[in-house]
């Protein structure tokens, strides 16, 4: 695609950028403490821990795991929310030459033990309160070594003391478990004070992260990410926003956990690259709490997907907290709606910027310049190297407006799945990556999402896209949150149905289709409205809608 577009983006953007600027993520980093040294990294809980302490610490981790045994190139799993451990154990792995394999916490025993297989994973570093879960499988996977943590580990003593205490004793969150031989995270970090770390000899094309992904939609699958993947998409998004970044000064909130795609690059890569510190939040389905650990600090930047941000909207006290710092959201993972835009802006006196993105892509694939001044609709522009065609279901691109499938091409693009070739060759062709996505683009390049391709409804022979529906729905003051879904129906071959969290208890079924119907042709009106006290989502908050059809 032409770069005409790159009139819309502040004039120091660059068309392209270096993907090769770097050898590997561990020149970055090495760049970053000891310029920031000094600064704020991370905060949890309120305890800080410096851009110095977490150098020494990762180091220390890295030089215990190359004396483990382990071998450069093998995959060590981690598995925990935010806390200032991750950051530790991930630069650690990273560091040692290894590849990390993120875990979802909140994965069963199946899923887990899928991944642990699938990545060949020789180690773990494992939150206890999830460590049952582990138990049940890990006599059936690889994993050589187990290595525990407690929440409050990373905490100077009292702190420590009591948060392990009340999460284990008071809030007994931690179910009683037997993993023989298994070790101690900060034992194995204070072992490698004692022992030699050697910086491996890494290129663009070893492998960094096996990040799974396709779990909602199929069996989970790990996009091989480069070390190169991973620096291109960085510079890629920080040629955009570094116009807005204040180095070594601007707050970042990481909400989203940091092993999902998104928080890994717009939160912890990206903010490390420039020195700034990240408010790591434990819990952000804790709203309350969420909102009050925001009010103690001047927040700049806040990543998240729709449902955080409307769920923060929607919980009292935020709308008083001080945006006087705040530069701007940034929202992916899933649409952005255009009620919960214009509300936020109203309320943080900021534009929620939209992108998109996917884990094949390291994740991100556009976004819309800081400079815009109001919500649009449009995922924004492709970041520098990147083309984006749309093709019809012949493989013909279709015209400016006109809605087809995306396919992309950049430095970003993940090398494939792992140990898959079959499903590799499905989704990329001459370095094109099918997204899956059907979009539109504007006379003036910008980009929209219409919505996934399999989860298009068709009546009547029309196409019904469920995003415009939701949207619709939660225009109405009455609706907290909707899904919608295509369910078969005799007459038009399918048939709308919208699943409904009420806002006002008083709501009726009738008043939402009366609603849609004043909003929506006639065709996409729902059939059928079922109210649901919530909706299924994923771990960052991504309405599952194959769970509501199922």
């Amino acid at each position: 695609m032409e770069k005409t577009w790159l009139k819309h983006y502040d004039s120091r953007v660059s068309a392209e950028i270096d993907p090769d600027r770097y050898s590997s993520i561990i020149d970055i980093f090495e760049q970053s403490v000891e310029k920031y040294s000094d600064c704020t990294a991370y905060i949890n809980m309120g305890h800080k821990m410096s851009f110095a302490t977490l150098d020494t610490l990762s180091a220390q981790f890295a030089a215990y795991l190359q004396h483990s045994g382990l071998e450069r190139g093998d995959a060590v799993a981690i598995m925990m929310p935010n806390l200032l451990q991750y950051p530790v154990a991930m630069f650690g792995v990273l560091r040692a030459g290894m590849v990390v394999v993120n875990v979802n916490p909140l994965y069963t025993s199946r899923e887990l033990k899928h991944q642990l297989n699938d990545s060949n994973a020789k180690a773990i570093i494992i939150v206890e309160n999830f460590a049952a879960t582990l138990e049940k499988v890990i006599k059936d996977t690889p994993i050589q070594h187990t290595l525990l943590t407690s929440l409050g580990d990373m905490f100077p003593a009292p702190k420590r003391w009591v948060v392990n205490a009340v999460v284990k004793h008071i809030k007994k969150l931690v179910p009683a478990f037997t993993l023989a031989g298994a070790g101690s995270f900060m034992s194995a970090v204070k072992e490698g004070r004692t022992l030699t770390y050697k910086k491996p000899q890494l290129t663009g094309e070893s492998l960094a992260f096996l990040q799974y992904t396709g779990g909602t939609t199929g069996i989970s699958k790990g996009a091989m990410l480069t070390h190169r993947n991973m620096i291109a998409n960085l510079e890629q998004v920080s040629g955009i926003l570094e116009t807005v970044i204040t180095p070594g000064e601007d707050l970042v909130v990481t909400a989203l956990p940091l092993y999902h795609i998104f928080a890994l690059l717009a939160n912890c890569l990206l903010f490390l690259k420039y020195g700034c510190p990240n408010l790591l939040i434990t819990n952000p389905r804790d709203m309350p709490g969420f909102v009050k650990e925001l009010k103690k600090y001047p927040f700049a930047i806040l990543p998240g997907v729709n449902t955080l941000f409307n769920g923060l909207l929607n919980t009292p006290g935020f709308s008083e907290l001080d945006f006087t710092k705040f530069k701007f959201g940034l929202g992916g993972g899933m649409a952005v709606q255009r009620p919960v835009a214009e509300k936020w802006h109203k309320v943080t006196g900021t534009v929620l910027l939209e992108g998109y993105g996917l884990t094949e892509c390291s994740p991100v694939v556009a976004v819309n310049p800081p400079q815009i001044d109001a919500y649009t609709g449009a995922i924004g522009l492709p970041v520098p190297s990147t083309d984006i065609r749309l093709l019809n279901d012949d493989g013909i691109e279709v015209p400016e407006g006109e809605p087809g499938e995306m396919w992309v091409k950049g430095p970003q693009v993940m090398k494939g799945y792992f140990n898959r070739p079959n499903e590799t060759s499905e989704i990329l062709k001459d370095d094109w990556l099918a997204t899956g996505d059907i979009a539109r683009v504007d006379k003036n390049g910008y980009f929209y999402i219409v919505d996934r391709k399999k989860d298009m409804i068709l009546v009547s022979g029309f196409n019904v896209f469920p995003n415009e529906i939701e949207e619709v729905a939660a225009m109405h003051d009455g609706i907290a949150e909707a899904a919608a879904i295509g369910i078969p129906h005799e007459a038009s071959g399918e048939a709308v149905k919208l699943f409904v969290v009420k806002k006002d208890a008083s709501l009726t079924a009738e008043q939402v289709i009366a609603h849609c119907r004043n909003n929506l042709t006639g065709y996409k009106v729902p059939k059928l409205v079922v109210f649901k006290d919530e909706l299924p989502k994923t771990n960052v908050g991504k309405i599952l809608r194959r769970e509501l059809r199922d």
